[in-house]
C-alpha cells in the first residue's frame, strides 16, 4: 500500500496585494505540513490574485511574483513538501499563466497554462498565450537574483510531469478540465497518478454541480488521484470565487471545502491509497490497452519519496457526500461574502440602502443582514481576522467587539424611506418592519418638498408645471415627473451615506447600495442615474424570480419574518398618484412579466438566440399556449425595448455576477449600445414565418403604445426596476 497525504486550499486572495496573498499563501503550506501532506495546491494565479486585469500586462507584476516565490523558497516553507504556486512569467518575451512546481527551496518545473479561458468573464488571451508545444520541456533561465538566492540556474519548462521514485504527478490549469482533449489523458497513459488543478473559478447560481461533475469525471474514466485548488471571496471586482476546492480518487470525493466562507485561509488534508488508484486502472481493459500504444510525455526526475508504506494508524481518507447550496441559499451566502470583502477592503464604515419596501431593495437588505449573522458566527468560531475586520469597521473600542447581529447591524448598516405623496402606508411600514428585524439604523425621509422645489424652479423658468397622467397629463410629463423622484433619491442617497457617518461621530464614509435586477437591466426597466447608480449592487446579476424565491427562504430561515408580506405584495414604483381606479404596476408597464423575461434573457445570451430563432424557439415552447402571432408580438416588443434601453448597461452600476444571462456591459456581455430598435430584417423575417405557419400575422398590442415609451417604471429602491433616463426618444434609445 501506497499512502499519499495531500493538501489542498480555499484562498481568499487579493488582486495586487502581493503581502495579503504571500501572507496566505505561507499560511496555507504551513498548516499543510503541520497535517503531514506532502504536496500543497494553492489556486491559479494566487500569488498576484486572478483578477489582476491589464495589470498583468505591466512587468513590475511579473517582477514581484517573482520576488513573493523567492521568499517562499529562501526559508524552510517548501522543506519535504511540494508545493504547486501559481504567477504570471514571461517567457521568450510571450506572458504564460503557469504553475510553479517547488520542493526543498528549489524549482523542479514550470507548466505554463495550455488552455485559456476566454469566454463569459474571462479575457485570458488578453493577458497571456497558450502554451502550444505539446510534448516539450525547455530550459528556463531563471531571473538572476532568484538563481542567485536559490543556487539554481534554470528549471524545466512545458508540458510534462514530475516522476519522483514512488508516484508521478502533473498540472491540469482551470480550464484544461473542461476542455474535449485534455491533457489528464495523455498524462494518465503515462502512469501519471495524481492531478494538481489550481483553479480560478467565480459563483454563478446553479453552477457548482457541473464543476463537480467535471471533476468526478476526470478520473472514473481513467482513475486517479484530482486535487482542486480555488480562489475564494471578492479579489476586487464583480466576481466571487466560491472555493470548494476538493480531493477526488476514481470518480469519489474524499474532501470539499467551504463554498461561501469569511475565512481567508481554508486547507484540506486527505490521505490516498495510490494502490487503489492502479487496481482501478489495471482493472480496465481498454485502459490498459491504450497505454501500452501511449505517446510518450516528458518528465523531470525528483529523487524523493513521498509516500508512506501500510501502518495500522495511516487510514485512508473515506468518501464524503457532496453539499449543494440550494439556489437561495446560493443568494443569501454569496453576495454576503462579497458584501464583506468589499466592505473591509474598501475603506468604507458600512452600507447604506435606499429601502422601498419592495422586494428587491428588501432582498439587499436581507443579504446585508445576513453578511452580518456571518461575522458574528464566524467570530464566536474563534476566526481572528474576522473579530479584527469587524471591530475596525464597527468601530468598536476598549476591547470590545461585536457578539450580536442586529447590534453589529445598526453600527454598519443605514437604510432609508423615501417617501413621496405617491407612496402607501404598507411600503412604508414594510420597510420599517424589515429594518428593525435586521437591527439597521433606519431614517424615513419624505422628499416631497425637494421634488416641489425642482418643479417650482422649472415653472419659474418655462412658465409649465407638468402634471401625471392620470391628472390629465401627457406620457412626457407623466415619465419626467417619475424620473425627477428617482434621481433626487439618488442624490439623497449618496449625501445621507458621506454625511451621516459624520453625524454620529463616527469616521469613514458608507457605501450606496444598488438594487436593481438583472431582469430590470435587461429590458431597461430602471432610470440612468438614479437608486440603480449606487456604488455596487449585490444582485444586479440576479432574476426576479430567484430573489422572490430567497425572500421565502429567508423569511424562514434568516428569522426576517416579514419578507413573506414583502414577497406577496405586487411588484409596484409608487411613482404615479394612486388613485381608486389606477395602481402602477411593474408588470403592466413593462408588457411583460418576469417569468417571460428570464426565458428572452436565457435564449438571448446562453442560447445566442437572435429575434427570429428566438422566435422559432418560443414557438415550440409556448406551443398550445399562444398562437405563432402572439409569440411574434411579444419577441418584437422585448427586442424594441432591450434595444431602446442599452444604453443604459452603459453606467450600471458594478453588479456581483451570478446569473449566465446578465446583460452587464463592462465585462460579460459585450454588445453595443446604440442599436436599430424596429429591427427591420429581422421583424420582417418573422412576419414571413407567422404567415408560412397560415396564421394572421394582424398586430395584437401588448399594451397601448405610447410616444417616448423607453422610459418605464419600477420601485424607487432601485428594486422593481425604476424609470428609464434618456431622451424619450423611442427612435434613438439615447
Amino acid at each position: 500500500m501506497r499512502l499519499l497525504k495531500v493538501a489542498t486550499c480555499n484562498l481568499n486572495q487579493w488582486a495586487m496585494d502581493f503581502d495579503n496573498n504571500l501572507r496566505n499563501i505561507k499560511e496555507s503550506i504551513a498548516k499543510a505540513k503541520e497535517a503531514g501532506a506532502v504536496i500543497r495546491l494553492g489556486p491559479e494565479l494566487e500569488i498576484t490574485g486572478y483578477g489582476c486585469e491589464d495589470h498583468f500586462l505591466e512587468e513590475d507584476t511579473v517582477t514581484h511574483s517573482w520576488e513573493c516565490l523567492k521568499d517562499l523558497l529562501l526559508g524552510d516553507l517548501t522543506d519535504n513538501v511540494l508545493c504547486g504556486i501559481g504567477m504570471p512569467i514571461i517567457h521568450d518575451s510571450v506572458r504564460y499563466n503557469c504553475q510553479v512546481f517547488c520542493m526543498n527551496r528549489r524549482i523542479l518545473m514550470i507548466r505554463p497554462k495550455m488552455s485559456l479561458a476566454n469566454d463569459g468573464n474571462y479575457r485570458e488571451l488578453r493577458w497571456f498565450s497558450a502554451w502550444t508545444h505539446k510534448y516539450m520541456l525547455v530550459d528556463f533561465q531563471l531571473p538572476s537574483d532568484v538563481s542567485e538566492a536559490i543556487s539554481q540556474s534554470s528549471a524545466p519548462f512545458g508540458y510534462g510531469y514530475i516522476q519522483f521514485l514512488d508516484v508521478a504527478v502533473a498540472a491540469e490549469i482551470c480550464e484544461e478540465l473542461f476542455t474535449a482533449d485534455p491533457p489528464r489523458i495523455g498524462l494518465a497513459l503515462n502512469g501519471v497518478e495524481v492531478f494538481l488543478n489550481a483553479s480560478g473559478s467565480h459563483h454563478q447560481l446553479r453552477k457548482l454541480n457541473v464543476r463537480i461533475d467535471a471533476i468526478k469525471n476526470a478520473t472514473l474514466s481513467c482513475g486517479g488521484v484530482y486535487m482542486y485548488s480555488n480562489h475564494q471571496g471578492c479579489d476586487g471586482a464583480r466576481l466571487y470565487y466560491d472555493g470548494c476546492s476538493c480531493i477526488v480518487i476514481n470518480g469519489d470525493v474524499v474532501a470539499q471545502g467551504s463554498q461561501f466562507s469569511l475565512k481567508d485561509v481554508e486547507v484540506l488534508i486527505a490521505q490516498v491509497d495510490l494502490d487503489a488508484v492502479s487496481s482501478y486502472r489495471g482493472s480496465i481493459s481498454s485502459f490498459r490497452e491504450q497505454a501500452s500504444q501511449k505517446q510518450k510525455v516528458l518528465s523531470v526526475k525528483a529523487p524523493y519519496k513521498i509516500c508512506q508504506s501500510f501502518k495500522l494508524q495511516m487510514v485512508p481518507t473515506a468518501p464524503v457526500e457532496v453539499k449543494y447550496h440550494c439556489p437561495e441559499e446560493e443568494i443569501a451566502f454569496g453576495p454576503s461574502c462579497w458584501l464583506w470583502d468589499y466592505l473591509r477592503r474598501s475603506g468604507a464604515s458600512g452600507f447604506l440602502l435606499p429601502l422601498s419596501g419592495g422586494a428587491d431593495s428588501s432582498a439587499v437588505a436581507a443579504i446585508v443582514g445576513c453578511m452580518c449573522q456571518l461575522v458574528i458566527k464566524d467570530i464566536e468560531n474563534g476566526d481572528e481576522q474576522v473579530k479584527t475586520d469587524a471591530i475596525r469597521i464597527g468601530q468598536y473600542k476598549n476591547g470590545e467587539f461585536p457578539t450580536d447581529s442586529k447590534e453589529f447591524a445598526r453600527r454598519v448598516f443605514y437604510t432609508v424611506y423615501m417617501g413621496t405623496e405617491n407612496s402607501s402606508e404598507a411600503t412604508r411600514s414594510r420597510a420599517k418592519k424589515l429594518a428593525d428585524e435586521i437591527g439597521s439604523w433606519h431614517l424615513d425621509v419624505p422628499i416631497d418638498s425637494v421634488i416641489s422645489a425642482l418643479l417650482s424652479l422649472f415653472q419659474t423658468l418655462t412658465g409649465k408645471r407638468p402634471c401625471y397622467k392620470v391628472d390629465g397629463g401627457s406620457n412626457t410629463e407623466n415619465l419626467a415627473l417619475q424620473n425627477i423622484q428617482a434621481r433626487v433619491r439618488m442624490v439623497l442617497a449618496f449625501m445621507l451615506a458621506s454625511l451621516m457617518p459624520w453625524v454620529h461621530n463616527k469616521s469613514g464614509f458608507y457605501l450606496v447600495l444598488g438594487s436593481s435586477n438583472v431582469d430590470e437591466g435587461l429590458r431597461g426597466y430602471l432610470t440612468k442615474y438614479d437608486c440603480s447608480s449606487a456604488d455596487i449592487n449585490p444582485i444586479g446579476s440576479v432574476s426576479k424570480v430567484d430573489l422572490r424565491s430567497f425572500l421565502r427562504w429567508g423569511a424562514a430561515h434568516l428569522g426576517y419574518a416579514s419578507l413573506a408580506d414583502i414577497e406577496a405584495a405586487p411588484p409596484t414604483a409608487e411613482l404615479e398618484p394612486i388613485r381608486s381606479n389606477y395602481n402602477q404596476l411593474d408588470e403592466v408597464d413593462m408588457g411583460m412579466t418576469y417569468e417571460e423575461l428570464s426565458v428572452y434573457g436565457r435564449l438571448r445570451k446562453i442560447f445566442r438566440c437572435g429575434p427570429v430563432s428566438m422566435f422559432q424557439n418560443l414557438c415550440h415552447k409556448w406551443c398550445g399556449k399562444l398562437t405563432p402571432s402572439e409569440v411574434a408580438e411579444k419577441v418584437k416588443h422585448f427586442f424594441k425595448y432591450y434595444s431602446i434601453n442599452r444604453h443604459k448597461m452603459t453606467v450600471l452600476t458594478p453588479s456581483y455576477h451570478a446569473e449566465s444571462y446578465s446583460p452587464e456591459d463592462n465585462r460579460f456581455d459585450l454588445r453595443q449600445f446604440l442599436y436599430n430598435w424596429r429591427w427591420p430584417y429581422q421583424f420582417r423575417k418573422i412576419d414571413e414565418l407567422v404567415q408560412e405557419m397560415g396564421e394572421d400575422k394582424t398586430k395584437v398590442p401588448l399594451k397601448a403604445e405610447r410616444p417616448g415609451d423607453s422610459e418605464n417604471t419600477s420601485d424607487w429602491g432601485g428594486g422593481m426596476g425604476v424609470v428609464a433616463a434618456g431622451s424619450g426618444n423611442p427612435n434613438v434609445g439615447l
